[in-house]
């Protein structure tokens, strides 16, 4: 059987291809894009599966997958995250942008993505993938991150431009839709990440007042409690000014920003970083102790 399916991937993969190639040469640079985007989709679906024994956990929660964007990416690089899940005996893979893809433990490139529909890690874009077919091998997004027993997930710093209150409402329906997911996956520990705060230069008190109650919102017991295999880590709380008088409150504070860019700066990800796998740890030994996942 699993071999059948390799093979069913592998041959979707490699017709597409051909399809793409003979697109190349009709009108219509949309439809040539298009193709050629759905053929290295399928090679890397194709790609994973024949890779699944690697990156799949072995029921003791020390296998962990981290689907975020370009913040991710530097909390891991310059706070010595996957350095830090290593010493402590932790299998640390994660997921960027598809073109970057899925890296491993070492912190190889593992050669394909578990293709996010879109490149979408807003609110709406992890509700989709979380609404997805779960398969037994990582045949969609959701799959592929099921084949780990840790499942963290955030999105980017413009999900905290919420310039309405209907928005913050929408984002709330987004997360509890994919609460009711996780519900039925007690064997999986998934830890969501706030999103972090915005740059003053980008966002104004009203948006940014908003950023902080869904935040807040995301680590309440209202949304906590009863779910034991859901956590939350608070990232807009630590990188974001705490003081009410301050003009820069619920914002990227002074001391983590550079200039107008709304990506927390070293200094920011070399203080949280220890203090992320700290959480993630905890989390797991906390669910490890509790019986719930059957693993105490």
């Amino acid at each position: 059987m699993k071999s059948k399916w390799i093979l069913r991937g592998i041959g979707l993969a490699l017709a597409l291809l051909l399809l793409a190639g003979l697109a190349w040469g009709l009108r219509g640079r949309g439809l040539r894009t298009a193709l050629v985007s759905r053929a290295r989709a399928l090679t890397g679906t194709a790609r994973a599966v024949l890779d699944r024994s690697s990156a799949t956990g072995g029921g003791d929660f020390t296998n962990v997958i981290f689907l975020h964007h370009s913040t991710g990416r530097n909390l891991i690089e310059q706070g010595g995250v996957r350095e830090l899940f290593g010493a402590a005996g932790y299998d640390f893979w994660d997921h960027g942008y598809n073109d970057q893809g899925l890296t491993r433990p070492d912190g190889t490139p593992a050669g394909y993505s578990y293709n996010v529909p879109n490149d979408n890690t807003d609110p709406d874009g992890l509700a989709h993938i979380f609404s997805q077919r779960l398969y037994p091998r990582p045949l969609n997004t959701f799959s592929g991150l099921m084949q780990h027993e840790v499942i963290i997930f955030k999105s980017c710093f413009p999900v905290s431009n919420i310039t309405a209150d209907a928005q913050l409402e929408q984002y709330k329906a987004y997360y509890l839709q994919m609460r009711d997911v996780m519900d039925r996956h007690p064997d999986h520990l998934f830890i969501i990440m706030t999103p972090p705060p915005l740059n003053p230069a980008a966002t104004d008190a009203e948006a940014a007042a908003r950023a902080r109650a869904f935040a807040e919102w995301l680590g309440s017991d209202e949304f906590l409690e009863g779910h034991p295999n859901v956590y939350t880590f608070d990232f807009f709380d630590l990188l974001a000014e705490s003081d009410p008088v301050a003009p820069d409150h619920n914002m990227l504070r002074e001391a983590y920003r550079d200039g107008e860019d709304s990506h927390p700066n070293q200094r920011a990800n070399e203080t949280v970083g220890p203090l992320f796998v700290e959480f993630v740890i905890g989390a797991v030994e906390d669910y490890r102790a509790s019986g719930v996942s059957g693993s105490e």
